[in-house]
């Protein structure tokens, strides 16, 4: 069971060995990385790839880890009982299975993406630790022990939003995903945009990395972004010359696409604004 990569996501060398080392060590996969760098694609394709089913846990702000193992809904049953409901004698039947406990109770292996993870509250990672170690959880209502039946493939993911704690670390096997390099990112353009014209793609990749070297820059824009940005000047067919800035016009065509704040915008306005002076 390898990883190599699917027809439409590239990956490079590094991150296929990364992925088939966290499946080898049973291990989860701790992804980090900018936004827009395909991380949460990642665990998709590994599925696909791979021929396995999926589970998705998508963190917020407010995601407590029970929830991921299940929810008892004590209200429910209490309402049950005023109504006299013979449901309300069987408390499973207030137990609400959370992603966890459908990844171990699957009949099959599947992939678990816990997306996000920097997203919720410190003590997240570190609530998650035993159960992620051991494949397995108690029922305390219950009194019973979920175990997984088939290891999941623990695909993890992080902004780099917080750091997160020691010891959740050094249970997971570790890739960050560096941003790609010009011959990477034009890979990833032919899977998006194939048969895009040379001239049109080098012009634009020229000016999106000029972009994103730019000092002072807020938010860099990332993978997703370059590939949006490609669409809209295919869709609005437009030249190499078109895209060309002289220090007059420092903001790129349909910038909208690449810059995602005011401050970003700005910036390339003043960059506009002193070039003019200077002539």
């Amino acid at each position: 069971m390898k990883f190599e990569g699917t027809e439409s996501y590239v990956a490079t060398e590094d991150l296929t060995v990364s992925v088939n080392a966290a499946v080898a060590l049973e291990r989860p996969l701790l992804v980090k990385g900018e936004p827009g760098t395909g991380k949460t694609e990642l665990a998709r394709q590994v599925s696909a790839a791979l021929g396995l089913p999926m589970i998705e846990w998508h963190i917020k702000s407010t995601t407590r880890a029970q929830q991921g193992l299940y929810e008892y809904d004590a209200v429910s049953r209490l309402r049950d009982s005023q109504l006299g409901d013979e449901r309300v004698h069987d408390v499973a039947n207030y137990i609400k299975p959370g992603k966890l406990w459908e990844a171990f109770s699957a009949e099959r292996r599947v992939v678990l993406l816990i997306d996000e993870i920097d997203k919720a509250d410190i003590e997240f990672p570190n609530d998650l630790l035993q159960e992620l170690d051991r494949m397995e959880f108690h029922v305390y209502e219950t009194g019973e022990t979920v175990r997984a039946i088939h290891r999941p493939i623990v695909i993890i993911t992080s902004n780099n939003e917080k750091e997160l704690p020691d010891a959740f670390l050094r249970r997971c096997f570790f890739h960050f995903i560096r941003f790609p390099d010009l011959e990477t990112l034009k890979q990833i353009v032919e899977v998006h945009h194939p048969g895009i014209k040379p001239e049109l793609l080098t012009t634009a990749l020229t000016q999106f990395y000029e972009i994103r070297d730019q000092p002072g820059l807020k938010k860099k824009p990332s993978t997703s972004e370059v590939l949006d940005w490609l669409k809209l000047l295919l869709a609005e067919d437009l030249s190499p010359e078109d895209l060309k800035r002289d220090g007059a016009n420092a903001l790129p065509k349909l910038h909208g696409a690449l810059l995602k704040n005011e401050q970003d915008v700005h910036l390339f306005e003043r960059l506009a604004f002193m070039a003019r002076r200077e002539r």
